[in-house]
């Protein structure tokens, strides 16, 4: 499944910012899989925090491997051992291991936060261990699909910011200024900054000042 949208969405933004606007024009669609499953998408992202891609990858897959089904009872079946061997830290298992708890005990009402509205769905989220407001933030995207999503404290989403817009650097101020250019529709926004930030139009550069290379000390 890919994160839906159509005209409807790609019109609003091209009337609302012609710049973004052209950059749809030259992009396309955008295909970015989710995960319609609330605890999965939880542990996917657990699992994704500060390693690569292709090691969030490559963990996941064996972690589905090991369980079967990602859900709560296949989780707490397993020892912390046997989770950690997949490749995760000891510190992600204790996180999934206790979202699995709360789960399975009715702390975490997987139903209840699927329809919750965003801001009381990333404070029920940032409740648990492990999750902060940017891991929220992306479980909203790419599990609930949640349409207006745009998360400051995404570097590739300021990065695309920088690149489409010619800006030094994007102070919250600035940001609150896209968030509101692009609502309701900040989710579709974000896929096309990330597409951007990504490479996706040869030429584009980032405007972030560069850093001195440090000398030292003698």
């Amino acid at each position: 499944m890919y994160f839906r949208y159509g005209q409807e969405e790609t019109d609003y933004l091209k009337a609302r910012d012609p710049v973004l606007g052209e950059l749809i024009e030259k992009i396309g669609p955008v295909r970015r899989e989710v995960d319609p499953d609330v605890f999965s998408s939880v542990v996917h992202h657990i699992v994704g925090q500060q390693v690569s891609t292709k090691a969030q990858a490559t963990i996941w897959a064996r972690l589905q491997e090991l369980l079967g089904t990602v859900d709560a009872a296949h989780v707490l079946a397993r020892t912390p051992a046997e989770l950690q061997s997949v490749g995760m830290t000891f510190r992600k298992v204790d996180y999934i291991r206790e979202f699995a708890r709360c789960v399975s005990d009715g702390e975490f009402d997987l139903a209840a936060v699927a329809v919750m509205p965003d801001e009381e769905a990333i404070a029920a989220l940032c409740a648990l261990p492990g999750i902060g407001r940017w891991t929220a933030e992306m479980i909203l995207l790419f599990c609930l699909e949640r349409p207006d999503v745009l998360a400051f404290d995404d570097l590739a989403i300021q990065r695309g910011l920088r690149m489409v817009y010619h800006h030094r650097k994007i102070t919250r101020k600035l940001f609150e200024k896209y968030r509101r250019r692009y609502s309701p529709y900040g989710s579709v926004a974000s896929l096309y900054l990330w597409a951007v930030a990504g490479g996706v139009i040869p030429g584009m550069r980032d405007y972030a000042p560069k850093t001195k290379p440090s000398l030292g000390k003698v």
